[in-house]
Order: structure tokens, then sequence, then C-alpha cells
């Protein structure tokens, strides 16, 4: 199928249609299938489904060993760069680097302050909510399970700042949007000058959401792709080009984590106006352009995901509080007690084998002498 895209044409062939409407779509292509998807796009092939198309050379020309004269593919941990490198210049790859939001945001963040502190005003919410010996509050976002509404809203909030700070106008014509517009109406002829505020991105990304319904551990894997994609190819999100760019990425991230997956397709009918080819081409240049790097480890995700609460805290944009029901509460129980029967069994353990050195039956605990 690599070059066609006869696989998108009927809206039923989408199981995330199917399953909106009730019906029995079959299964998608689950995150480890569209990984091993793209690595094989990467050494030449093309994925179907709306996904890649077009092929693209494999970076590695080594020969297979075996004979078989095929391409050596790479894992994608092998092609992972240097500890130092990562830590310099690529803060999606790296769990110890900053990321590129927060240092954009801390500009405002430190004028806001500053303002607050000159006119006496109280950075905290009047309307925040705060435990009582009756009632307890918690929030319902967790790393594992991130509140949806709120993550979306810090994740546009981190593209905010990223196109209201951003160094300078460094663009790619794959994503401009005057030259592959997202809509029928006409692009302004000062598109590229007035920057959308916080608002405008957050409807753009939360209609995308909604229609597709995809989840909020996407929209964290949208925002590492989206800071991948401005530090390998070396590009600004901008007035011109950051709608196409957030797309790009939601529609990757939606094919890497989703395992009922949004194929290109649906989003031609959430974008009335957009075509199956211009979203396989646009998907094709993200992937080439990102190096066919799609991995986002365990430790880079959480770092984005607490890295979008500081940026919350910054904002005032609290997360929803809600009273720890007795239900919440009992299960929360639960779960502490069987974290706790674990570590003492562990800890047991640990114990005996420290002792079996010395052949040691018992602990001898002789009576502290106080002088």
């Amino acid at each position: 199928m690599g070059n066609t895209v006869t696989c998108c044409v009927s809206p039923d062939a989408s199981p995330k249609l199917s399953r909106a409407r009730g019906g029995g779509g079959g299964a998608a292509p689950g995150p480890d299938r569209w990984a091993d998807a793209y690595q094989a796009a990467a050494a030449g092939g093309g994925v179907g489904g709306g996904g890649v198309s077009g092929s693209a050379e494999a970076e590695s020309g080594d020969s297979d060993p075996g004979g078989g004269g095929g391409p050596h593919l790479q894992h994608i941990s092998d092609r992972e760069f240097p500890d130092d490198l990562a830590l310099e210049s690529n803060p999606s790859d790296h769990p110890r680097a900053s990321t590129i939001f927060l240092s954009k945001s801390q500009t405002d963040v430190r004028e806001k302050r500053k303002s607050n502190h000159i006119n006496h005003v109280s950075p905290g919410q009047l309307t925040k909510k705060y435990s009582s010996c009756s009632t307890i509050f918690i929030d319902d976002s967790t790393v594992s399970q991130p509140n949806l509404r709120s993550t979306i809203k810090c994740v546009t909030l981190a593209i905010f700042y990223h196109i209201k700070n951003r160094d300078s106008d460094r663009s790619l014509d794959i994503f401009d949007e005057k030259s592959h517009p997202l809509t029928r109406e006409e692009v302004p002829d000062d598109y590229y000058k007035h920057d959308p505020d916080h608002k405008h991105i957050y409807r753009f990304v939360r209609t995308l959401f909604s229609a597709a319904q995809l989840t909020a551990e996407c929209a964290i894997v949208t925002l590492v792709y989206l800071e991948r994609l401005l530090t390998y190819a070396e590009i600004d999100i901008c007035p011109s080009n950051w709608k196409r760019i957030v797309l790009g990425a939601i529609l990757l991230a939606s094919k890497v984590w989703d395992d009922q997956a949004v194929w290109n397709v649906d989003y031609c009918q959430i974008l009335k106006d957009i075509t199956v080819e211009d979203m396989n081409e646009m998907e094709r240049h993200f992937l080439e352009l990102l190096q066919f790097n799609i991995n986002v480890p365990a430790s880079v995700y959480a770092k984005y995901y607490f890295d979008l609460r500081s940026l919350a805290d910054d904002n005032n944009l609290s997360f929803l509080l809600e009273p720890l029901s007795k239900e919440r509460a009992q299960k929360l129980e639960a779960i502490s007690r069987l974290c706790e029967d674990k570590y003492k069994d562990l800890s047991k353990a640990a114990m005996r084998r420290s002792f079996s050195a010395d052949n040691l039956v018992g602990i001898r605990r002789s009576n502290a002498i106080l002088s």
C-alpha cells in the first residue's frame, strides 16, 4: 500500500469512526505495531491505512550480516544520541534535560510575579479549595491517568509560549498554512504577523481531541513530538505554521499511543477541506524530520507531565479538585496496604540474604549501655 491511499477512501474503513457510531470496527494497530511499521518505512517501505506515504532510505547502509542482502535496520535505542549531546540539544530524548516550553515561560512568569508584588496582588486563586477536618480535596490527575481537560489546557499553554517567545521564524513549506491551507477560506496576507492567543490554540486542539476521541496521554506525547521536531529540524513554531505542526504531532501521537488508531481519513472529516494526500505528505515529512524516532521513554513522559503541572501552577491553572469520596478512599487504602505488604516481604527477603553469609540463625540484640 506504501505509496497509495486507497485504504483511506472510505470513512467506514476507520475503526475509530466505527467505535463512535457504535459499530464493531476491526482492531487497529497498537503502539508497537505502529512503531514497527514506521521503522519499516525508514528502511524503504511505507505504512498503509493512511499512515506514512512514500518511502525513505534506510539510515544505515550496512548489509545484512547473514547474507540476505537487505539493509541493516537499527533498533531505535541504538540510534539515540549520546547522553551529553541529548542533554544539551534534545530534551525530548533525555529525562534530565529541561523542557523547552518551561524555560520559554519563565520570562512571563517572572514578570507576572513582579507585577503582583508591586501591586500587592495575591498570586493564588480566590476560588481555590482547601482540605479541612471533614473534607479532603484531591485532583483526579495522575501521571498514569491525567485529567483530559486540564492536560489539554496545559499543553496548549506550552504551545502558546513556544509561539510567543520564539527565537525567530524559521519554517518549512510543508507546514506553511499559506501554501497548504486547512480550510477553503482565504488566508490573509499578514497571517504570519499575528500570534494566536491561548484560547484560540485550545479550541483548535480541543476540537481535534474531542472529535477523534483521543486521550490525555496522547496530548503529552503530542508535546514531546512537537519539541522533538523543533529541535531536530531546527525550526520555530510561529503563526504561519503552528496549526499544521500541531496537527502533524497529534496525528503521529494518536497512531503511536492509541490502540484504536485514528486514520488520516478521520482528520479529513474533522477538517473538511483538507485532503488525504496532503495529510499523508505532511505525516511523511514529519517522520523524516524526526528521523523516524518516535520512541518516548517513560522517564521523558513523566518529565513532561510534571513540567506541565509546574506550568499550570505558575499560571494559576489549577487542576480540578474533587472531594475525596468513601469509595475512592477505600481504594487508596487497599492500594496502600498492598504496597506496604510488598515492601515488607522485600525487606524480609533482603534480611535473610544478608544473614546467610555468616550462617546466622537469628538476630542478636545487645542491651544498650548508657553512661
